[in-house]
């Protein structure tokens, strides 16, 4: 009986055979070597971090903890896949899945970590550099050629429909975390055992999961890469900010939602709605041929509006923009590519791949590409109360309704994300 993802999975392995084909001639290689990589220990100590295989291997194989192993693309051949299973009693042996899509490879199960033996011009990508000199001698290939690389980070900028299959369940898989966060913050629960809620409703590991989630109660909130989890409930709630997400063969998704806490000033909540206005209003400005540097540019307008109408800001939403005020409440970009990587390959560069770095103005920016169809991007706008962003305009004496902010602090900020599709006619929200 068939199944819709493996057939899209068909259409896809087939899609990147041909793709393949045309850039490995482009580039005048006769095959390809890609290396899954490897973890190593960490030093002086015997268990190594949890790891991810290389983006481009993923691509093929979508299983996104495959170490040691090799995809060899070979033009006109089936595409081969030798998968280090080493005969083990202490750790579970790797199996392939019994999924039709192995069908497509021809496929050597190694005890030992593999070594592909390569002819005519070859070439090899991945963490090359990671293999011993005699290693990287015998493969007998050029590792990680320039123009190669581009072309194929640019092949994975446009999602194939599998892709997007896959990205769509990541997303509904993710909201059930958030629900189950939603809820254990409204039971009063800490920052580690929200995480361990949202963990069990996505069922997911810890060490799983395509980023350390964020999970930031109070001012937490408005530490942007909040890296801990308080063991104890705050005295009061103000707010909670999660950023988490979900990997499905390899596919990744990137959501965050801002919950109000019963302690949090009346501001705080017309706020956190007017924000998810603010990213509504750029998602339903998706669309092929636009431009995302300035959508990221209306988010900074809209922004100022946002600060001006809820008296943050004492003078008009232009100077707010101008002076930087804007910067300051919201310091990193609308968002970027998403896909194998939570911060996807090609954000940076032009189709042909050359550098379209982020402006000056915008540094943290990580795409300035303008939308085609298939391309997956996060829209992530923010609005948060970082003292240490803030000093600056009170020591510039800027025009900011000081108490009114100060009254804020506590809840740390705001930040809602969405995942989209851009297709044909517009844009599709991925995230449920």
């Amino acid at each position: 009986m068939s199944n819709p993802l493996f057939d899209l999975q068909h259409d896809h392995l087939q899609h990147l055979q041909n793709a393949y084909a045309e850039k490995l001639a482009r580039e005048g290689f006769d095959s390809l070597a890609i290396y899954s990589g490897h973890a190593d220990a960490f030093f002086a100590d015997d268990h190594a971090p949890a790891f991810q295989s290389y983006g481009h291997f993923m691509h093929w194989v979508g299983m996104a903890d495959i170490q040691r192993s090799w995809v060899i693309i070979t033009p006109g051949q089936k595409p081969a896949l030798l998968l280090h299973a080493p005969n083990d009693f202490w750790h579970l042996t790797t199996v392939l899945p019994d999924e039709p899509w192995v069908e497509a490879f021809d496929i050597t199960l190694c005890p030992e970590p593999p070594l592909p033996q390569m002819t005519g011009r070859a070439a090899a990508i991945g963490d090359i550099e990671r293999l011993s000199d005699e290693q990287r001698q015998a493969l007998g290939a050029e590792a990680m050629p320039e123009g190669l690389i581009k072309a194929l980070d640019e092949l994975r900028m446009t999602k194939t429909d599998y892709e997007v299959a896959c990205l769509r369940e990541a997303n509904r898989l993710a909201m059930a975390g958030h629900h189950a966060a939603k809820a254990a913050f409204i039971g009063a629960s800490a920052e580690l055992d929200i995480q361990l809620a949202y963990l069990g409703a996505s069922r997911q590991r810890e060490s799983k999961v395509p980023y350390q989630n964020i999970i930031g109660l109070n001012g937490h909130a408005g530490v942007l890469h909040y890296q801990h989890y308080d063991l104890t409930s705050p005295p009061q709630r103000h707010s909670l900010l999660v950023d988490a997400g979900h990997r499905f063969r390899g596919y990744c998704s990137d959501i965050t939602r801002t919950h109000v806490g019963p302690d949090a000033p009346e501001t705080f909540a017309a706020l956190v709605v007017a924000m998810h206005g603010l990213k509504d209003e750029l998602v339903r400005a998706i669309a092929p041929g636009v431009d995302y540097l300035a959508l990221h540019d209306t988010m900074h307008r809209r922004l100022a509006d946002i600060l001006v109408s809820f008296d943050l800001y004492l003078d008009s939403a232009e100077s707010a923009v101008e002076q930087g005020v804007t910067r300051a409440f919201c310091p990193h970009g609308l968002g970027h590519s998403l896909g194998l990587q939570v911060h996807d390959v090609a954000g940076l560069r032009t189709p042909e791949g050359e550098p379209k770095p982020a402006p000056a103005q915008h540094p943290a920016l990580r795409l300035t590409r303008t939308f085609a169809p298939g391309m997956v991007v996060t829209i992530e706008p923010g609005l948060y109360f970082i003292p240490m962003l803030l000093a600056p305009l009170k020591e510039r004496g800027v025009a900011i309704n000081w108490p009114r902010v100060d009254a804020l602090i506590n809840c740390g900020g705001i930040r809602i994300e969405d995942n989209v599709l851009v297709t044909e006619s517009g844009f599709e929200n991925l995230t449920p």
